[in-house]
């Protein structure tokens, strides 16, 4: 059975298909292309297309192929060049397709792509972690990494479709998966007070029965604020509020140089960093902080640093965060659990705290 919800935003709407298994859909799809003259080529996970062989085989056929090795790093300018030379050298037009078959890296990487070539070709998202399948595949965020920042360059680009089958989380590796609970743990702390309590009653694992119910919920709740505020233009809150522990996360990604930490680990203790905050700024008490970082490790997942990171490191990272407006960083925090909101005036010495109680050191 395959459900539908569709993303409203006009002309660039689009469906998210969900299911147990959408390998055969897709491959549909992609069929009815072809039989319309539109060309098409995959970008895909090194690591899925070899745990994942009857499912792509399904999906593909004879589509070609692009591998991308596994990992953040792999979202560069060196990577971005070789899938715009891949799609030159299968000689795609304006009507021809570009599909990303992975994870999160995969989607941002093969959709700046779909968005740079041509001046923009159309593109489809086939999310294979639960990351990506929360997250990073609905709203259009494309992008790559510089040595300066993350994701400091990018387009945003909606997808043409996304297909969501979970089926393919079954080869995810346990470290993957429980890197994908911070997003749909996100979710909750800034808008979902009853999927923050139905995460502290039973954490979220592939073997949770209601684990499609969980992702569909946060597919709709990040589309509706994408509706509301696709290019990040609203003053106050609006699609910033996707970012509730990304400035930090993302810091502690960079200074880590992309590879001591998965994105959806340095995103959990960035939620820890900015519920710290949160406290200092008067909005959370002790028992709420003990109840984020409680609701974290129950995920697996870690709310300090495993080593000592330079604050100095952090901080010079934090300030090149594509969320600073006029030289000035704004922060989502946490007014109550379930409820977030962006500030600005946050004094820098509060934010450097929270680093240092999530284990930086000076």
């Amino acid at each position: 059975m395959v459900d539908e919800y569709v993303v409203k935003l006009g002309e660039r709407s689009y469906p998210i298909f969900f299911g147990a298994g959408l390998s055969k859909v897709i491959g549909t799809n992609r069929d009815e292309l072809k039989s319309a003259g539109r060309n098409a080529v995959a970008v895909m996970d090194s690591t899925v297309a070899e745990k994942q062989t009857e499912a792509i085989a399904a999906m593909l056929g004879d589509t070609p192929r692009l591998l991308v090795p596994s990992g953040e790093a792999s979202k560069s300018l060196a990577n971005l060049g070789r899938i715009l030379d891949f799609m030159a050298e299968h000689r795609l037009d304006r009507s021809s397709l570009l599909m990303a078959i992975g994870g999160g890296v995969i989607g941002d990487l093969a959709g700046f792509a779909a968005a740079s070539f041509l001046r923009g070709i159309a593109f489809w998202q086939v999310p294979t972690t639960l990351l990506a399948m929360v997250d990073s595949s609905v709203g259009g965020k494309t992008g790559i990494n510089l040595a300066a920042g993350k994701n400091l360059v990018g387009a945003f680009h909606q997808p043409a479709k996304v297909f969501v089958s979970t089926d393919l989380l079954a080869t995810l590796p346990a470290r993957e998966f429980a890197a994908g609970t911070a997003e749909v743990i996100k979710y909750g702390l800034l808008g979902d007070p009853g999927l923050l309590a139905r995460l502290e009653e039973s954490p979220l694992s592939p073997q949770s029965p209601n684990l499609a119910g969980v992702i569909r919920r946060c597919c709709e709740a990040k589309a509706r604020v994408v509706e509301a505020d696709e290019f990040e233009r609203a003053a106050q809150g609006g699609r910033a509020l996707l970012n509730l522990g990304h400035t930090f996360g993302h810091a502690i990604e960079q200074a880590t140089g992309y590879g001591s930490y998965l994105h959806g680990e340095a995103v959990a203790i960035g939620l820890a960093a900015a519920a710290r905050l949160s406290l200092k700024l008067g909005y959370l008490s002790p028992a709420d902080i003990a109840r984020v970082e409680s609701l974290i490790l129950s995920h697996g997942l870690p709310v300090r640093l495993r080593e000592p990171v330079s604050l100095a490191a952090l901080t010079e990272a934090m300030a090149r965060d594509k969320k600073v407006r006029a030289g000035r960083l704004r922060f989502v925090v946490l007014k109550k659990l379930g409820e977030a909101a962006t500030q600005g005036d946050v004094d820098p010495s509060l934010a450097s705290s929270a680093f240092r109680e999530v284990g930086a050191v000076a």
